[in-house]
């Protein structure tokens, strides 16, 4: 329940004008950014006193103070000698952002010179932004802010001796109930600051009164609702054909995995781990915290990833965590208490960025980069942070080596240094399975993923996986960059334990063998076909563990690396989870088919087109634009142009290029004819089941913006009964025209077409609201949450 802090490098006021006077900014005057009306960067620095005279927009913070136990903020009272509001109650702390510093950091720093509380970042949950638009002093001090608004939330009143004012801007502190201080507020008391209570400034007085008198059993039934989506299911596998060495390795190998869980959590969220422990520590105090505990652990962020990553815990549910050293001691009490925060909306940042990062002061360091440290920077394997936030402990204040460019604030931490405690433990655990097990691809494997995580370099341990020809099949590292939801550069962190299933392989080589002729038949242009593809390799396993980056709907396949130079250099290759994809087929798709589909096309729906189908979507990954030539003539790839527009894209591709990919076998009779009709009404029924991960999720906005096309081109059917069919005369030149569309929007690099085309078609659509809807009545779950048996018999045997 306690936490300290070693070692702080923080910025002070002088270290801060230290760093104003370097970049040739006066000691006397502060200056500030000038934004436009809509709260953009301008490229202009201007003094305070002139941002003012002349009603320029500009930034600020507001940090409030919160008392969970008496329901009470922490107010100060305005100097006299303040140029707006003096000797009036105001705002717990708050202050002008100077030219090039962030809103996080500015807020720390103002709450620790103005009353001298001093926290990590996780105190600071940021609530919402507010535009400050006012005429005070006769017209002549003008405050056009934009403020970011931020919420700390202790659990006791913070003794009033503990405080360490700033006399030049703090005359005094008190605490007033949220209730009676809305009132004053309200009534305009002229003894504090006037702040519009009816306007966008509820949001404060609205968040506080929802944590906090909220319905215990209407949260417990919700709960139940949401957990009631996702139907268990335990996966099993056989390990017959596994030699006794490898049976010895998987312990260690399911070790190691379960550290990916560990560094995905702190991806996340830099609170979450914190979370985490918390939840599962008061799991049996109340059903309310079992079931917060239940669906965090399916989510694995306190945001529900089929609800458009709706928050489902507040700060209020958080860990609560001791800093004796936040302020002054103050005889008789232990020191600061506060709550470990988490924003209500999912940051598109993650834990990747400073939270408070623009993508505009991001390109503009970026800019200023040399070739290789801008391709770390926007590579997989790194995570960005800020100069003027090094809140780490001591060791970690003497050895980060700070790769920056001045007067930048943000630089780059390899994924090597950033997760070093996880890595290095699973580094070993890996190495221990690789001395163990007696098949040889396997042990090169282990061993070189145990090396990159060392070196940060993934380039040999990916091919190793790709070439591994193993019973038992590992999957483990970061590949996915769904989190990154601001660029997609990101890689998240996860692991795959499963056993080969021999013959299931075997009768699926030959979508591997026919990849080149599928480029050189693509719907698109021929000057962006690729001369050269890799047939992917395709592997089908019965999964037997995962962890890491599997949070919310469970994924059926993967196709990996996808790091860009070895897709160009040796392909890709496929994964296939046969026994979940069973799951979902038997528990999900077939009861959506049911309520859904037409009675004449039910038939139609099978496991063998839904899962020739999955298998296709991952081949098509491997097709088609990756690394491409600008109009410009500049080489670059597919990832960095569309950036966060990459992943739903190439989803969506992937999709409906394989429905092109599997009619193409047919005609050429790689494929038995059966599989037409069957093909098209089994990925229908799909549809529905995609849409309903949400459309903040990439593959639910893949699969709204494909049906919505083939919607619209008469392609799919809505019947008076409220049941869908499939227009066999129409569905083909469909799937051709959206696959040509995706497909020479990639080779461009249009991120303009491929917003416009997102923008249009991935919208919850009146046949799909009346499709979901539906399926909430008969209770179709959305998605499962497996168990793995054998794996936590594994594990307990060597506790």
């Amino acid at each position: 329940m306690s936490s300290s802090i070693v070692c702080w490098k923080f910025r002070t006021m002088g270290e801060h004008k230290q760093q104003q006077q370097q970049q040739g900014v006066t000691e006397q005057e502060e200056h500030f950014d000038v934004l436009d009306k809509l709260g953009h960067k301008t490229g202009l620095t201007k003094p305070r006193g002139a941002v003012h005279r002349d009603g320029d927009y500009h930034r600020a913070v507001h940090v409030w103070i919160y008392a969970e136990s008496t329901q009470e903020l922490l107010l100060q009272r305005r100097a006299d000698c303040k140029d707006s509001w003096p000797g009036l109650w105001d705002i717990s702390s708050a202050g002008h952002v100077s030219a090039g510093d962030s809103f996080l950091v500015t807020a720390r720093r103002e709450l620790h010179e103005e009353l001298g509380v001093l926290l990590p970042k996780d105190a600071f949950e940021k609530l919402f932004i507010f535009l400050q638009e006012s005429v005070t002093n006769g017209g002549t001090f003008i405050n056009n802010e934009y403020n970011d608004v931020y919420l700390v939330t202790t659990l006791e009143p913070i003794p009033l001796e503990a405080f360490t004012l700033q006399e030049s801007e703090v005359s005094a502190v008190k605490y007033i109930s949220i209730e009676e201080y809305r009132s004053k507020l309200a009534t305009e008391d002229p003894q504090y600051v006037p702040i519009d209570v009816n306007g966008q400034y509820n949001q404060l007085f609205e968040t506080i009164a929802k944590r906090y008198k909220g319905n215990i059993e209407t949260r417990r039934l919700d709960l139940q609702k949401k957990l009631s989506r996702y139907a268990p299911v335990s996966l099993n596998a056989e390990l017959t054909g596994i030699t006794e060495a490898d049976k010895g390795a998987l312990e260690y190998i399911i070790k190691a995995a379960r550290i990916m869980d560990d560094i995905f959590h702190l991806q996340t969220w830099y609170s979450n781990p914190s979370l985490r422990d918390w939840l599962n520590k008061n799991a049996e105090l109340s059903d309310l915290d079992k079931l917060k505990w239940r669906y965090f652990l399916i989510n694995k962020y306190p945001w529900s990833c089929i609800d458009e990553n709706e928050a489902f815990l507040t700060t209020a549910d958080s860990a609560i965590k001791l800093l004796p050293e936040a302020t002054k001691p103050v005889t008789g009490w232990k020191g600061l208490e506060y709550r470990s925060a988490f924003p209500a909306e999912k940051s598109p940042c993650a834990n990747f960025y400073p939270s408070d990062m623009d993508k505009m002061e991001f390109e503009l360091w970026k800019d200023s980069l040399t070739v290789n440290q801008r391709l770390e920077a926007t590579g997989f394997f790194s995570v960005i942070k800020r100069l003027s936030e090094l809140d780490l402990d001591s060791s970690k204040c003497r050895n980060t080596a700070v790769n920056s460019t001045l007067p930048h604030d943000l630089y780059v931490v390899p994924y090597s240094q950033e997760y070093e405690t996880f890595l290095v433990k699973a580094a070993e655990l890996l190495r221990k399975a690789g001395d163990m097990t007696d098949t040889p691809s396997l042990k090169r494997l282990l061993h070189g993923k145990a090396d990159a995580f060392h070196t940060n370099d993934y380039y040999e341990s990916d091919i190793a996986w790709m070439e591994l020809d193993s019973k038992l099949d590992i999957t483990i590292g970061p590949y996915e960059t769904y989190e990154d939801a601001i660029f997609g550069y990101k890689a998240t962190f996860e692991a795959f334990v499963g056993v080969r299933d021999d013959k299931a392989t075997a009768q699926l080589k030959l979508f591997g063998d026919h990849l080149q002729v599928l480029e050189k038949n693509l719907p698109l242009d021929n000057v962006y076909k690729s001369e050269v593809v890799f047939a992917a390799p395709i592997r089908v396993v019965q999964l037997l563990y995962n962890a890491g980056d599997v949070k919310g709907p469970q994924t059926v396949a993967f196709n990996l690396p996808n790091d860009e130079r070895i897709v160009k250099d040796r392909g890709s290759s496929m994964v296939m989870l046969k026994n979940v994809s069973e799951a979902k087929f038997k528990l999900i798709l077939r009861p959506i088919a049911y309520a859904c589909i037409s009675k004449e096309q039910q038939h139609h729906v099978d496991f063998d087109s839904f899962f020739t189908h999955i298998i296709c979507h991952e081949c098509c990954h491997g097709i088609g634009p990756h690394s491409i030539t600008l109009p410009s003539g500049k080489k670059s790839t597919v990832r960095l142009e569309l950036q966060e527009l990459h992943l739903p894209l190439e989803e969506a591709k992937a999709d409906i290029v394989g429905l092109w990919a599997l009619k193409f076998l047919i005609d050429k009779d790689v494929l038995s004819s059966s599989l037409m009709k069957s093909m098209y009404v089994s990925f229908l029924a799909g549809c529905f089941r995609s849409v309903r991960f949400g459309l903040e999720e990439a593959h639910g906005k893949g699969q709204a913006l494909q049906f919505n096309w083939l919607f619209e081109k008469g392609a799919l059917v809505l019947h008076e009964d409220e049941t869908f069919s499939v227009d066999f005369d129409k569905v083909e030149g469909a799937v051709e025209s959206l696959s040509r569309k995706i497909l020479t929007i990639q080779a461009k690099g249009d991120k303009d077409a491929a917003n416009e085309l997102l923008q249009y078609y991935c919208q919850m659509t009146p046949p799909l609201q009346m499709a979901l809807k539906k399926l909430e009545m008969v209770q179709v779950p959305i998605d499962i949450a497996p168990e793995f048996p054998i794996a936590e018999q594994i594990l307990h045997a060597s506790r």
